[in-house]
């Protein structure tokens, strides 16, 4: 990445805080449609936010440095915008889990299911097997997770692929959450284990670094990285743009913004360990989780697989894995998931009425909004926002 920079005396019509979907996206809009000079700043050293790539010079592969992100959506007005700044692959998304020794397809479908039982049911009798096996449980509807993934997909599957892995994902017995965390456990009673049910999906063909690249070419738009908003050193702070009264687009965490006076919000990350094979191909498949609880990650990302179409340009003789384990954050993780329990919603909502009063500052992304956002949704809220929220701000641009 060739970092912009604002090389004139000029005050921005905008300031993006966070050069992550949501920000490049209202950046890209502003620039494009209302002609704003526009300004971002991230505290990180590159764009992207956590859908970064970068390619591993060994290996060939891209690797995506924040986890696996895999692109789908049904929405046309999202799949028309992003197909302006990079074609797609052909890539399905496909994921395998290792069960005591044994390979399965995941979500579970009928496939899962006879092999599991040793079994060639048809999909009512896998249908009425299943019923049978959620017990007293059946028909209720229980409050916690553990309960609830046996009433909804009875229990021997449920203790094979939900039960440890949960516990690991979450570092806490099942019975002790809430079951509004799983709501439904997919089944399908067919053979189709394609992952994501969305109309349109695929990898970005250049990788995702060269899309989000694309997005902000535009000469009105400059970037700063390592700049931290809350840094009054330097000139795009919080206090001076307050001051001055320019336009702020700012995805970093709400709580943040406000110096936590109400309290943190709870969120989950991820550590990354990093695993190098002799050998082409490790496990066949790009994602495959791990549903034991002897196994201390939750899953194993093979980046090389998510782009079979690159193989006469990757080393056939190396390979690298990443296992994901997670884990609760703290202020200085980087936040993944929100933990979403009552009383973060009710601090959320709290941090929202101070943020409704922030006037010409938009909130936005999974971290100024606390939502877990897939990138389709990202883009959608990001094109609201700028239709409601941004494009009012600057209506002063000539």
């Amino acid at each position: 990445m060739t970092e912009h920079t604002q090389h004139n005396g000029d005050t921005p019509d905008l300031v993006v805080v966070g050069a992550g979907l949501f920000g490049l996206t209202v950046a890209q809009q502003a620039a494009e449609r209302a002609g704003a000079r526009v300004h971002i700043i991230d505290v990180r050293d590159h764009i992207g936010g956590n859908a970064y790539s970068y390619m591993d010079e060994e290996t060939g592969a891209e690797i995506h440095k924040y986890g696996a992100h895999l692109f789908h959506t049904s929405n046309r007005r999202v799949w028309d915008y992003v197909n302006r700044f990079t074609s797609f692959t052909g890539y399905v998304h496909r994921v395998y889990a290792t069960h005591d020794g044994e390979v399965y397809p995941l979500p579970i479908n009928l496939g899962t299911i006879n092999q599991f039982f040793h079994a060639h049911y048809t999909p009512a009798e896998a249908r009425q097997l299943i019923e049978q096996q959620a017990g007293e449980l059946a028909g209720t509807d229980p409050a916690n997770l553990n309960d609830k993934g046996i009433q909804l997909i009875g229990r021997p599957l449920y203790e094979a692929f939900i039960k440890n892995y949960t516990g690991k994902q979450w570092q806490t017995d099942p019975a002790e959450l809430p079951a509004s965390i799983i709501k439904r456990l997919p089944v399908r009673f067919t053979y189709d284990n394609r992952y994501f049910k969305d109309t349109w999906e695929g990898l970005p063909a250049d990788g995702y670094t060269a899309w989000m690249e694309r997005m902000i070419a535009d000469p009105r738009i400059t970037v700063s990285l390592g700049v931290d908003f809350f840094d009054e050193s330097q000139p795009y702070n919080k206090k001076a743009l307050r001051a001055a009264g320019v336009p702020i687009v700012y995805t970093g965490p709400i709580d943040r913004y406000f110096d936590y006076a109400l309290g943190d919000l709870k969120w989950r990350t991820v550590d990354f360990k990093e695993v190098r094979y002799d050998e082409g191909d490790h496990f066949g498949c790009p994602v495959m989780n791990f549903s034991d609880a002897d196994v201390p990650y939750t899953r194993a990302i093979e980046f090389k697989n998510f782009n079979p179409e690159r193989r006469e340009r990757q080393n056939p003789n190396r390979t690298v894995v990443w296992e994901e384990y997670s884990r609760f954050a703290g202020r200085d993780d980087e936040p993944y998931y929100p933990i979403n329990t009552d009383a973060d919603k009710a601090l959320y909502a709290r941090y929202a009425e101070l943020a409704a009063a922030e006037h010409g500052v938009v909130f936005g992304g999974r971290l100024g909004t606390y939502q877990y956002y897939d990138m389709h949704q990202v883009i959608d809220t990001a094109l609201k926002a700028y239709d409601d929220q941004v494009m009012p701000l600057l209506a002063h641009v000539a």
